[in-house]
């Protein structure tokens, strides 16, 4: 058989050169911002942390080589995610975002695009190259793919041809490192925006690339209970212009969305078991140390013994998915809406299980600050919610593929491929009709 656990002596290597990264560089940049009462100064804490990053070439690991990046398979991505997430998941979600605004240009940008954008990322001399993934607005994006031009995403990008430009109007709500360290601006935004008005969102949609500097974008910081290391705006745009030639998949932003989503959704699932391992590696040695008063550490009592083995399997087994996932991303160039998006809802919500299971065995200790425990707990929160949540996006991507003729359900199994369209779109917007 092809399957095979094993890391190679380079992802090993890998692992726990970030492991090490993680505890001496970011650690303290991550208990510094999480105390912060201000989130842009809390996102700004982690500057120094991500400026290092850069110079080992983290932010753009992924990226391909030939524009300058690092090339990493999804499977490396997913071992440094890992050993970061389980310090602090915020951090790594600001170089993840780096990603979701810079590989759609990998799957359908221009080769003068990803040169442009891709190589300001790769080339620069600051070490702190900031993109934006901007798709989320106040009303929602769940429906982004709804058939009326009234429902899904609303921001509009008027293309006025005479002068070369598209001009948006609108809101964003929830976009990631977008303001950029200073509030200023991300160097560049990716924004899924609306160019046609009266049509539904399988035809209606594109991605515009908004740079640092353009005029008429502001930004307000959202303070959040989890991931306060990263950063979360309100983007408002007053007749933003933006050049013609910064548009990417015109008309087909909402395959865009869907293969940005399905690239994240091992990250995202690898980011949920780094925090439940973190909360998992403290509790045992909690359980291995602490006696609760009686005369033996709690891991020789068999209601600690027996909740720390489940515990740990369901860490071992939602590891497996991701790296499952991960490896079919690496084999189909990140076609695996399906299964990112089961990896995604599967770890996420195992997560939060693990973390609150964690949780009862160390006890009112668990909610005492000085212990780390209440930071799992705020963190675990999210990762339902984020990332195109846990009942929206990702599970509707998963029904609309396994309802197509072209899935058995040996497909995963066998590794086979199965191409995402737009008819496996739309699934669950109207109530209905499948």
């Amino acid at each position: 058989m092809a399957i095979d656990f094993e890391l190679t002596a380079e992802q090993k290597k890998l692992k726990y050169d970030v492991r090490e990264f993680a505890q001496e560089v970011v650690k303290p940049c991550a208990e510094r911002g999480d105390r912060e009462t201000d989130p842009q100064k809390a996102f700004q804490a982690m500057k120094p942390a991500f400026e290092e990053a850069y110079k080992i070439g983290l932010p753009t690991s992924f990226l391909p080589e030939k524009y300058g990046g690092g090339g990493a398979s999804n499977v490396d991505l997913l071992i440094a995610a890992e050993e970061l997430c389980a310090v602090d998941p915020g951090f790594p979600t600001i170089v993840l975002v780096n990603g979701l605004a810079l590989m759609p240009l990998t799957w359908f940008g221009s080769e003068a695009q990803r040169e442009r954008w891709i190589g300001q990322a790769t080339s620069t001399t600051t070490n702190d190259y900031l993109g934006g993934w901007v798709v989320s607005e106040r009303g929602g994006t769940a429906n982004f793919d709804h058939p009326s031009p009234t429902a899904g995403i609303q921001v509009t990008a008027d293309h006025d041809k005479k002068n070369g430009v598209y001009r948006i109007n609108g809101e964003k709500h929830w976009p990631c490192n977008a303001g950029g360290w200073d509030l200023q601006g991300a160097d560049t935004n990716l924004c899924i925006v609306r160019t046609d008005r009266n049509a539904g969102g399988k035809s209606a949609l594109s991605a515009l690339l908004v740079d640092r500097g353009t005029p008429g974008v502001s930004y307000e910081v959202i303070d959040k209970i989890g991931h306060r290391t990263c950063q979360n705006v309100t983007m408002t745009f007053t007749d933003v212009e933006v050049p013609e030639e910064n548009a990417v998949a015109v008309g087909d932003g909402d395959l865009l969305i869907s293969r940005n989503f399905t690239w994240s959704g091992p990250v995202a699932s690898i980011a949920a078991i780094g925090v439940a391992r973190g909360a998992y590696e403290f509790t045992l040695n909690w359980a291995k140390t602490f006696t609760g008063g009686g005369s033996k550490p709690i891991i020789n009592y068999q209601g600690v013994g027996n909740l720390l083995a489940e515990i740990a399997g369901k860490i071992e087994a939602a590891r497996c998915m991701a790296w499952k996932s991960a490896a079919y991303m690496d084999k189909y160039d990140s076609e695996g809406q399906a299964l990112g998006g089961m990896s995604k809802t599967f770890c996420g919500d195992l997560m939060q299980s693990v973390v609150f299971d964690c949780m009862r065995v160390v006890g009112v200790n668990a909610v005492d600050r000085k212990f780390p425990m209440e930071k799992f707990y705020r963190e675990s929160v999210i990762f339902p919610l984020y990332d195109a949540g846990n009942l929206a996006m990702q599970r509707r991507r998963a029904w609309g593929v396994m309802a197509s003729d072209e899935f058995s359900v040996d497909t995963f199994v066998d590794s086979d491929p199965i191409t995402y369209t737009k008819d496996m779109e739309g699934y669950g917007v109207l109530a209905d009709v499948g």
